[in-house]
C-alpha cells in the first residue's frame, strides 16, 4: 500500500539528492521562472520504509503548480496517488486550478496527466529554449528523439473553482 505524506525537515537531503538524480539539478524552470524544488513544499510516496514517489509544487496566487512529479515505480499508481494528494492540498488551499508544465517531447507526461482529466490549455512556443539561457542543462532531444523546443501547460480545475 502506498501512503503519501509531507516530507519532513530529516527528508530534505533525500529530497534534493533525488531531484539532482532526476532532473540534473535542484533547479527547475517553468514559465520564465527558476525554482528551486528541493525548498518547495513536497509529498513523499512510500511503501513500507522505501521512498517510491515525489511530487513538489508551490502555491501562489489561488493556483497551484505541479513542479515535479517523479514515480519511481511505475504502474502501480503511486503518480496518480502523488497528483491526487497535491490536487487536495490545493483545493484545501482554495486555489482554483492545478497547473502544471512540461516538455513537447514528453508523450508518457500527456497522456498520464490527459488520463487523469488535466486539459491542455497553452502551448508556450520556444519557452525550453529560452529556459536554456537559465538552465543550461536541459539537454536539445528528449524523449524518442524528439527536439525540445516548446512548454506544454496542462491544468485541471479544482472542484471548488468548478461551481
Amino acid at each position: 500500500m502506498t501512503e503519501i505524506h509531507p516530507a519532513s525537515a530529516d527528508e530534505r537531503a533525500w529530497v534534493a539528492q533525488r531531484l539532482n538524480e532526476l532532473w540534473a539539478s535542484t533547479t527547475v524552470v517553468s514559465r520564465g521562472w527558476t525554482h528551486d524544488a528541493s525548498e518547495l513544499p513536497a509529498f513523499v510516496a512510500s511503501s513500507g520504509a522505501e521512498p517510491v514517489g515525489l511530487a513538489t509544487y508551490r502555491i501562489e496566487a489561488a493556483e497551484c503548480e505541479l513542479v515535479t512529479l517523479d514515480a519511481f515505480r511505475r504502474g502501480e499508481g503511486v503518480g496518480t496517488a502523488l497528483l491526487h494528494r497535491v490536487a487536495s492540498e490545493a483545493a484545501a488551499q482554495r486555489c482554483h486550478r492545478l497547473w502544471l508544465i512540461t516538455s513537447n517531447d514528453n508523450l508518457d507526461a500527456l497522456r498520464f496527466y490527459q488520463r487523469r482529466g488535466l486539459r491542455l490549455v497553452a502551448v508556450h512556443r520556444g519557452a525550453i529554449d529560452a529556459a536554456r539561457r537559465l538552465k543550461p542543462e536541459i539537454p536539445e532531444v528528449g524523449d524518442h528523439g524528439i527536439p525540445i523546443h516548446d512548454e506544454l501547460e496542462l491544468e485541471l480545475v479544482l472542484p471548488a473553482a468548478a461551481g
